[in-house]
C-alpha cells in the first residue's frame, strides 16, 4: 500500500465512520484511498471547508468519538481554521488532514503551496490545534497519524492536524499492525477527594455548578448520583445546558448568559457555604462577567482536567485535577463513607422547599407570550416554546450564536443529557447550520433540530445542499428577523448606545425559497401560520432536509442583558 492507503487503513482500525471534506488536487491521493475503503468509511462532500470541519465537530460533539475532515492545500486548508478554533475552544476531538504540494517543488512558487517558505499552514494550525505536523517521510506516517489521533482523543481533548505532501502520499510503505493508541486518562487524587467529601457533607447549603467538562467526560449519570446523595441543587453553564435534567427537582437551570433567574438568585444570595464546580472554567459567560457574589461563603471545590483552570478566577479551597466522571464517581463513594462515619443525613426537604419557594417567586415570568405582538410576526419566545412542545422529547438541538442561542438557553427545558449543543467557547456564527449534519449522522435514530438566526444561515446555508446530497434529514428553524439581532439589540442596550455605522439590518430573505433551490423542503411560518405538532410530525415523517423559515418580530428584546452588562462593566 502507499502512504495514503495506510492512513485510511489506520483510520478504519480506530473506528472512523465518516470523512467530511472538499476535494482538490493536493489531496486526491487520500481521496483515492477513501474510494478503496468506501465500504468502511463514508466520504461526505461539504460545500465549504469550514462546513466540513463543523460537520466533523458536530459528529464528534454528539457521538464523543473522533471526527475527521479533509481539505486541499492553500485556501482549502485555511478555510478550516475558524472551525478548528471552535473545536479547540470546546475540546472537541477532530483530526484535520490537509493536502500539500510535492516536497520537490517547495520554495518554487507552486500554486497553493503552504509550506515553510509560503503561508506555512502547519505553523498556523499550531495556534488552533493541540498538535499540527507535516509528514516529512513516508516511514513516519503511522507514527505521526497515531500521535495526531492520540492527541485529539487524550484529555483534555481537541483537534489535531496533519499536512500531507502529494509525493509522500504516493510512496509505498509496509503495512503494519496497529500500535498503541493513546486513550483517555481517568485519574483522581484520593486525599483531595476525601477532603472535598468532608466539606460537602458538613455543608449547610451546598450547590453544584456543572460545566462543559461534564459533557465531554459523559458524566451526567455520576453528576445526578452525587447531587441526589447530597440533595444539592445543580446549575449548569450555558454550554452544558441539559447535562443535569432541567425538570429535576434539584435543577436550578442555566447560570449566566440568558440563564434562569432561579439559579442566579439561589447562588448569589450569600447563603451558599460550599460550592462544587465540575468541569467549568468559571468563564465570562457562565459567571456574568466574573460576578463576585458567586463565590461561596466558606469553600469552593473545583474539579477540572486542566490544572490551569483551578483557582484561575475564584479562590479554591480544594482542587481536584482529573477527569470529571472519575472524580464524581469517587466523590460519591467518599460522601457515603463520610456520612456513615458521622452518622449524618442530608436535609433534603429543606432544600427542596427553598427551591420550590424560589420557583414560585419567578413563575409569574413563565407564562406564554402571545403568538404575535405586531404585524402577524411570530413572538420569538413563543416560537421556542412551540418548538419544544411540537418535537419529540428525544430531539437533539443545536443553537447558533446570536439571539437564537439566547432564546433557547432561557426558555427551553432540556430533560435529557447530551441533547443541547452550542459552540459557545469560540462563538462562531454559522456553526449550527453545518454541525447538525454531522450530529444527525452520529445519532440517526434521533431527530436533530437546529435553531439558527438568519445572519448565521446566510454564512453557511449552502450546507443544506450537502445534507440534501447525502439524504441527511436535519431540520433548520431560521429565526428570520432581517438583522444581526445580538448586534442590533446590544447596541441599544448599552449605557451609551452605539450608532449603526456598519449596519446590523438587511433585507428580509425568503429562506423557504432558498431551501427549495438547494433541494430541501422549505416552509414559511409566522404568527398567523405557526408551528404545530401536526406540522412537526409531517416534517419528520418526510425524511427530508427541511428549512422552517419563521418570520419573527425583530423588535422583541432577547434575554441578553447579562452579556451587555458584562461588556459595559469590563470592556466599556
Amino acid at each position: 500500500m502507499n502512504t495514503a492507503d495506510l492512513i485510511i487503513d489506520l483510520l478504519c482500525q480506530v473506528g472512523v465512520e465518516y470523512i467530511f471534506g472538499v476535494p482538490g488536487g493536493a489531496i486526491e491521493d487520500l481521496n483515492t484511498a477513501i474510494y478503496k475503503r468506501r465500504h468502511d468509511i463514508r466520504p461526505f462532500l461539504a460545500k465549504h471547508e469550514q462546513g466540513a470541519a463543523f460537520m466533523a465537530d458536530g459528529y464528534a460533539r454528539v457521538s464523543g468519538r473522533l471526527g475527521v475532515c479533509t481539505a486541499t492545500a492553500g485556501p482549502g486548508a485555511s478555510n478550516m481554521i475558524t472551525s478548528l478554533a471552535c473545536s479547540k475552544a470546546d475540546g472537541i476531538p477532530i483530526l484535520a488532514l490537509t493536502g500539500q504540494v510535492a516536497t520537490s517543488v517547495f520554495g518554487k512558487g507552486a500554486i497553493q503551496e503552504s509550506g515553510s517558505e509560503g503561508v506555512n499552514i502547519t505553523s498556523i494550525y499550531r495556534h488552533f490545534t493541540k498538535y499540527s505536523g507535516m509528514l516529512i517521510t513516508e516511514h513516519r506516517a503511522q507514527y505521526m497519524l497515531q500521535k495526531a489521533v492520540g492527541q485529539a482523543l487524550t484529555s483534555p481533548t481537541g483537534p489535531s492536524h496533519l499536512n500531507l505532501p502529494t509525493d509522500l502520499m504516493k510512496r509505498e510503505v509496509n503495512a503494519r499492525q496497529t500500535g498503541a493508541w493513546l486513550s483517555a486518562t481517568r485519574v483522581f487524587d484520593e486525599n483531595a477527594v476525601k477532603q472535598a467529601a468532608q466539606l460537602l457533607v458538613a455543608a449547610r447549603r451546598p450547590v453544584i455548578i456543572a460545566g462543559w467538562g461534564v459533557v465531554l467526560s459523559r458524566a451526567a449519570y455520576e453528576l445526578l448520583e452525587l447531587a441526589q446523595l447530597l440533595q444539592a441543587p445543580v446549575a449548569t453553564s450555558p454550554k452544558a445546558k441539559g447535562v443535569f435534567p432541567e425538570d429535576h427537582p434539584l435543577s436550578l437551570g442555566v447560570l449566566g448568559f440568558a440563564g434562569n433567574p432561579v439559579a442566579k438568585e439561589y447562588i448569589t444570595d450569600k447563603e451558599v457555604d460550599v460550592l462544587l464546580g465540575v468541569g467549568t472554567s468559571f468563564n465570562e459567560m457562565m459567571t456574568s462577567g466574573w460576578e463576585e457574589r458567586l463565590a461561596p461563603t466558606d469553600h469552593l471545590i473545583h474539579i477540572d482536567i486542566d490544572p490551569g483552570m483551578i483557582g484561575r478566577n475564584y479562590y479554591t479551597s480544594v482542587g481536584l485535577v482529573g477527569d470529571a466522571r472519575m472524580n464524581l464517581k469517587e466523590l460519591s463513594k467518599a460522601v457515603v463513607d463520610e456520612r456513615s462515619a458521622r452518622s449524618t443525613m442530608s436535609n433534603g426537604k429543606h432544600t427542596l422547599d427553598a427551591l420550590a419557594t424560589l420557583r414560585a417567586k419567578h413563575s409569574e415570568n413563565t407564562e406564554d407570550p402571545p403568538l404575535t405582538v405586531r404585524d402577524g410576526l411570530y413572538h420569538p419566545q413563543r416560537l421556542i416554546l412551540d418548538v419544544q412542545r411540537c418535537f419529540p422529547d428525544n430531539t437533539i438541538y443545536f443553537a447558533d450564536i446570536g439571539t437564537s442561542m439566547a432564546w433557547a438557553i432561557r426558555h427551553m427545558e432540556i430533560r435529557r443529557p447530551y441533547s443541547f449543543f452550542v459552540a459557545l467557547g469560540y462563538g462562531s456564527m454559522g456553526y449550527a447550520v453545518a454541525a447538525p449534519v454531522g450530529g444527525k449522522l452520529a445519532m440517526p435514530e434521533r431527530p436533530v433540530v437546529a435553531l439558527v438566526g438568519d445572519g448565521s444561515f446566510l454564512m453557511n446555508g449552502c450546507e443544506v445542499a450537502a445534507a440534501v446530497d447525502n439524504k441527511v434529514p436535519v431540520i433548520w428553524i431560521v429565526l428570520n428577523n432581517a438583522m444581526l439581532g445580538m448586534v442590533y439589540h446590544g447596541r441599544r442596550l448599552f449605557k451609551t448606545p452605539i450608532p449603526d455605522g456598519l449596519p446590523s439590518c438587511f433585507q428580509r430573505v425568503d429562506y423557504a425559497k432558498v431551501a427549495e433551490g438547494l433541494g430541501a423542503q422549505g416552509i414559511k411560518l409566522d404568527g398567523s401560520a405557526p408551528l404545530t405538532k401536526k406540522l412537526a410530525e409531517e416534517v419528520l415523517a418526510s425524511g427530508r432536509p427541511t428549512v422552517l423559515d419563521v418570520w419573527i418580530d425583530e423588535l422583541v428584546v432577547p434575554p441578553i442583558h447579562s452579556r451587555i452588562a458584562t461588556v459595559d462593566k469590563h470592556f466599556g
